[in-house]
């Protein structure tokens, strides 16, 4: 892993609105627009957007479960999630899917299949196979667990896949320039502080679930997202040599279904 030492931040304020207004659809633009290099640290602070996004779904199912059935439940919580991050995620997850498909070992038709705004077969498939998966789990999650525990859970596995998919960033370079980029940003390294920080951040959520559920699966539940995530870095590795948004994107989803599968 590589730790840069630069200490020429933004600061700690700008770089949070940052990430609330690139995570999330919620319009906190209109309130203040922090300088652009605010914008390239913003992996920085996912795991903590993760307890504002977790935090979202957990709340949805917690008080639609008092009304309608666990099933429904769990699909109101996903929607809720979709609505609040307006499918980034998702978006660059179908984007990695086609890319990869489609574009065999070819670089540049991989990255240029990636910034196609147009969404192909591979793409397709694979949110409709990742959305039944991650129905299927947290639903089955769901009715073998208490409500407040699942909830815990929800907030539990969505900073710590954001943390292990953060760390893309530090082993991989940047597989485009800002100015090609969909985005027009290019995330940078995490400081010492800033890795320190977002350990925190993703690692607290979990600590706590675990705890409450008496540490049951904690060898699965914390180290398969690392393997997928090493997985999913040999691959990007080899065809891409490095990353782009839509890679963060798609690693932080199936890192997070890891922890379902395995919870």
């Amino acid at each position: 892993m590589r730790i840069s030492l630069n200490t020429s931040n933004p600061r700690w304020f700008d770089r949070v609105w940052a990430a609330l207004i690139f995570f999330t659809r919620l319009p906190f633009w209109r309130v203040y627009q922090p300088p652009q290099c605010a914008y390239e640290t913003v992996v920085e602070h996912w795991p903590l957007m993760g307890w504002l996004t977790g935090g979202v779904m957990a709340l949805t199912f917690l008080v639609s479960s008092f009304w309608v059935s666990v099933s429904v439940s769990v699909v109101l919580a996903m929607v809720a999630r979709l609505l609040l991050t307006g499918a980034l995620h998702e978006d660059g997850l179908a984007d990695f899917f086609d890319g990869f498909g489609g574009g065999g070992n070819d670089r540049e038709r991989i990255l240029a299949i990636m910034k196609d705004s147009r969404i192909g077969t591979f793409g397709v498939l694979g949110l409709i196979i990742y959305e039944l998966l991650f129905f299927l789990l947290l639903w089955n999650f769901a009715i073998s667990h208490y409500y407040l525990i699942t909830a815990l859970f929800i907030v539990a596995a969505d900073c710590y896949a954001k943390l292990i998919a953060a760390q893309v960033i530090q082993v991989l370079p940047y597989a485009r320039t800002a100015s090609t980029a969909k985005n027009r940003v290019e995330y940078r390294q995490f400081s010492l502080g800033a890795a320190i920080s977002i350990f925190i951040q993703g690692i607290i959520p979990m600590v706590v679930y675990l705890y409450l559920s008496a540490f049951a699966n904690w060898e699965w539940v914390l180290f398969m997202p690392s393997i997928v995530m090493l997985f999913l870095y040999l691959l990007m590795n080899r065809k891409l040599g490095g990353y782009t948004g839509d890679c963060c994107g798609a690693l932080f989803l199936l890192c997070e279904l890891s922890v379902y599968l395995f919870a």
